[in-house]
This record gives C-alpha cells, sequence and structure tokens, in this order.
C-alpha cells in the first residue's frame, strides 16, 4: 500500500513538474512575443527585449520563473546550433589561411584586454588575484553578440565575417584553457595542458571529416530526397560532436562548429543551414532570456559604480585596439574600424568563467557577480552600437536591416 501511495506520489510530482515546465515556455515565449513587439514600437533592439523579460520574470523579479537553470541548459543548444550554422557556411581551406593571419592579433589583443581590466578592477579595490580573473574574463567578445547583429551575407560571404569568425574561435580555445586552469586551481604542467588541448582538438577534427567523407556523405547522397531524414542526420551530427567535444575536454561550441565545417563540404550544406535557422532562433531567445533571468538587481545596486566604469573602459578600449591591431595586418580602416565596434564587448564565456571561479572558491562573490554586471552592460551598449552604425538584421531602420 506504502509502495502504490509512493508510486501515486512520485507521478503527482513528475506531472506537477512537467506541467510547470510547460507554463515556463508560455509565459517566456508569450512574454518574448509581447516584449519584442513593444521594443519594436520603441525602436529599440529587439535582443533586448528577451533579456529585459528575463529580469522582469525571472527569480530576481518578480519571480514568476523561480529557477532559471533548466532554462539556461536548455539556452546553450541555441549557442551550439550557430556554431554549427557557421560552420556550415565556412570553407576549411579559408580558415586555416585566416587563422595563421589573425593569431598574433588575437593573443596581443587579449593580453591587453586582460592587463586593462587587472589593473582596473585592482584600482578599484578588489584582490589581485579576483582583479587576475576578472581581467582575463573579460577579454574575450561574445560569439552570440558578435554574430547574431551581422547579416548572414556578409557572415558567410565577405571578409569582415570571416575574419570575425576566426578571432572568436581563437579566443574561445583560450578561454577553454583558461577555464581548466580556473578549476584545476594552478598554473602548473600549463604547457602540458594545451598541447594535449591542441591534441585533441587536432583529432576530433580530423575524424569528423573522416566519418563524413566515408559515410555520412553517402547517407545524405541515398537519401537526399528525404528532407527529414536531411534534417535529422545533421543535427544529430551537430550535437553529437559537440558532445564528444565536451567529453574531450574541449567546448560544446567547438565541436559544433568542428561538426558544421566538416559538413560544408556536403553539397546540400547551404541547405542544411536554412532549414536549421528557425530552431537556432528558437533557442537563442531562450539564451537571451536566461542572461536576464540572472540577473540580480539588488546586488547591482551594491556594484554599480565599479560594473559601470568597467563596462566603459571595455566598450572605449577594445573597439580602439581592435582597429589598431586589425590595420597592423593589413586591414582596411573600414573594415578595422567595423570589427573594433563588432567586437567590443564581454562574452558569454566571461560568465561561465566567473561561475567556475566562484565555484572553485579563486574569488569572492562580488567578483563574480562584478563580472556578470560588465557582460550585462556591454552586451546592452554594443547592440545599441551596432544597430545604430551598421547593418543587422534586426535594425529597427529598414536601410539598415539587412539578412
Amino acid at each position: 500500500m506504502l509502495s502504490f501511495l509512493g508510486t501515486d506520489l512520485s507521478e503527482a510530482r513528475w506531472q506537477a513538474m512537467v506541467d510547470h515546465s510547460i507554463l515556463q515556455f508560455v509565459l517566456i515565449f508569450a512574454g518574448a512575443a509581447l516584449f519584442a513587439t513593444l521594443f519594436l514600437f520603441l525602436r529599440q533592439p529587439i535582443i533586448l527585449a528577451y533579456i529585459m523579460l528575463g529580469i522582469v520574470v525571472g527569480p530576481k523579479g518578480l519571480g514568476l520563473i523561480s529557477d532559471a537553470r533548466q532554462i539556461e541548459q536548455l539556452a546553450h543548444i541555441g549557442i551550439i546550433l550557430l556554431l554549427f550554422l557557421i560552420g556550415l557556411n565556412f570553407q576549411p581551406s579559408k580558415l586555416v589561411g585566416l587563422l595563421g593571419r589573425v593569431g598574433i592579433v588575437t593573443l596581443i589583443t587579449c593580453l591587453l584586454f586582460t592587463l586593462l581590466g587587472l589593473s582596473a578592477a585592482w584600482a578599484l579595490g578588489f584582490p589581485f588575484i579576483d582583479s587576475l580573473i576578472i581581467g582575463a574574463a573579460l577579454m574575450f567578445s561574445s560569439t552570440i553578440v558578435s554574430l547574431k547583429l551581422i547579416p548572414t551575407t556578409q557572415l558567410h560571404h565577405h571578409h569582415v565575417g570571416d575574419v570575425m569568425i576566426s578571432v572568436l574561435l581563437l579566443q574561445d580555445v583560450i578561454a577553454i584553457v583558461l577555464i581548466v586552469l580556473v578549476t584545476e586551481g594552478g598554473m602548473d604542467n600549463i604547457g602540458m595542458s594545451v598541447v594535449i588541448l591542441l591534441l585533441k582538438l587536432a583529432a576530433l577534427t580530423a575524424l569528423a571529416f573522416f566519418v563524413v567523407k566515408i559515410v555520412i556523405t553517402r547517407l545524405f547522397m541515398k537519401f537526399d530526397v528525404i528532407k527529414e531524414h536531411t534534417f535529422v542526420m545533421a543535427l544529430g551530427w551537430g550535437l553529437l560532436v559537440a558532445g564528444t567535444a565536451e567529453m574531450l575536454g574541449l567546448s560544446l561550441e567547438m565541436g559544433a562548429f568542428i561538426a558544421g565545417i566538416s559538413l560544408a563540404t556536403v553539397p546540400i550544406a547551404l541547405v542544411i543551414a536554412e532549414e536549421l535557422k528557425p530552431l537556432r532562433d528558437f533557442f537563442l531567445i531562450l539564451f537571451f532570456f536566461s542572461i536576464g533571468a540572472k540577473f540580480d538587481l539588488v546586488l547591482s545596486q551594491q556594484l554599480i559604480l565599479p560594473g559601470l566604469i568597467l563596462t566603459t573602459l571595455l566598450m572605449v578600449a577594445k573597439p580602439m585596439i581592435f582597429k589598431l591591431g586589425f590595420k597592423t595586418i593589413g586591414e582596411t580602416p573600414k573594415n578595422s574600424a567595423e570589427l573594433g565596434v563588432r567586437l567590443g564587448q564581454a562574452s558569454e564565456f566571461s560568465l561561465l568563467i566567473a561561475f567556475s571561479a566562484l565555484a572553485s572558491g579563486v574569488i569572492q562573490a562580488s567578483s563574480s557577480y562584478l563580472i556578470q554586471l560588465v557582460v550585462v552592460l556591454s552586451f546592452v551598449v554594443s547592440t545599441y552600437w551596432v544597430v545604430a552604425v551598421y547593418p543587422t538584421p534586426i535594425s529597427y531602420k529598414s536601410g539598415q536591416r539587412k539578412d
């Protein structure tokens, strides 16, 4: 009798949990539709509507969604799909040449941004180790914001998009190394860790291209008239390689890009990319919502001054330093300026480093939240700046709305 009652109770709890999850999605997407419409009427970037919705209904706002962790995990799929689609449109031969060209610029700018953030945080009274982590976390640019705000044609077929992807990929490698150092707690054997990481990356890339050539391409050719099979195969392949990358100590994003670029030589790659776009946008809405849902208005009031100082410094210095760096490798002044502005914000990797460092006991809670605050503020400022000056798919100005 007790086991029977226990079973009923478990089922009741499970049903309540399912119902709660469904209501969360109803609230998020109904709210997203409302906020997006309002922001468009007010001539504001639509991305900010999703962030604002998260702030309003999230745990630190009205509390209509009490736990945003599940949403955040689902939202990560949007990032994976975005990198997978980027890879689908990127030829491997082009990538190799660009990585070699922008590598030095990426490394030097990352070092400069770290020193700048370290100096500013230390001057604001944060401990040296905390300041070092703050500076290191803020050296990265956002893959999501940078790629979401550039027209698809410019991203895949123009030089600016190619250079941007190369910089972001190199930053991803640096971010993974930094996360490994933070979670493992030291600089011991850093050289060996980097070598092992690069070997894993090379091995996964070689295996992915081999499987696509021997297996995936033949399956696509055999069943190419069944669109549903093409869709499922592509999606399954992207997530499989992304999951394998994470198990190897790389990142889901890097694995997704490898999966995409390995499929780029398949004749129907562009068709696959078009079919996956709506699915990508669905999860990216969840991503921006989760950013807002984690925002704590009470804590932000305590850190608002250092947060504003760091954000201002970041938004002024990053475009200028990137512009100078790109000009030194032969980019035109126009392209250099555009790349600097489009890459001139903090990153979702900054959030991951903040959480990892706090969980490992490397930094204090206020330092972790300062990083989160600067990320959110830089997302907002960067979005306004890019939308106001350059063509984007979400511009409220018809002349600058391009996709």
